[in-house]
């Protein structure tokens, strides 16, 4: 990977900036709400707990083979509003990430997260060199799906895991999205 990461990323109606210990308060907002929860605990809330002890911590890790912590806060330019936040973490030494996104409820249907996950992809293939992106949500988040497929990601397979508890619609399994630098680059 080559140059250190800007500690910001804007885009036309976003701010991407690291996360911060003051941001506790935001994540267990975030992380209450039953509907942004729905597939990724069944709607079950995160304890505050947990969010102070190792949510908060691994959010603001920094991945030093990106020169960024892979983890970004994201606001409103304008307002400033916390929406969420975005991930762009390295899955494994050949360059390839995990792009992922949690947002607020009120933020969905506003294409934030196409805008968000595009930014970083961007970034990714033009200045981190980036190999690889993969995303991954279950089978029933067509949402999510369209976001990936927005970005320019590409369904590549389904596959089951063995959840500690299942959650309804996890019996049809999870999905994996990819984009290649080649494939990006082809498409500019």
């Amino acid at each position: 990977m080559i140059s250190p990461a800007t500690p910001f990323l804007t885009t036309d109606r976003l701010l991407l900036r690291p996360f911060t210990e003051d941001d506790e308060d935001l994540l267990v907002e975030l992380d209450s709400d039953p509907a942004v929860m729905r597939y990724l605990t069944g709607g079950r809330p995160t304890p505050r707990e947990r969010v102070r002890e190792a949510v908060l911590p691994g959010l603001l890790r920094h991945h030093s083979t990106l020169g960024t912590r892979g983890f970004w806060a994201a606001e409103e330019r304008v307002s400033g509003r916390f929406l969420g936040w975005f991930e762009f973490c390295p899955e494994d030494a050949a360059g390839t990430v995990e792009l992922g996104y949690r947002l607020r409820r009120d933020a969905w249907g506003s294409g934030y997260a196409t805008e968000g996950a595009r930014a970083l992809v961007r970034k990714g293939f033009t200045e981190l060199g980036v190999r690889r992106v993969v995303a991954y949500t279950m089978t029933v988040n067509s949402p999510s799906r369209k976001v990936m497929e927005k970005t320019g990601l590409r369904f590549v397979r389904t596959f089951f895991q063995d959840w500690p508890e299942a959650i309804e619609g996890s019996e049809q399994g999870e999905v994996e999205y990819a984009l290649t630098a080649e494939e990006w680059h082809s498409g500019q």
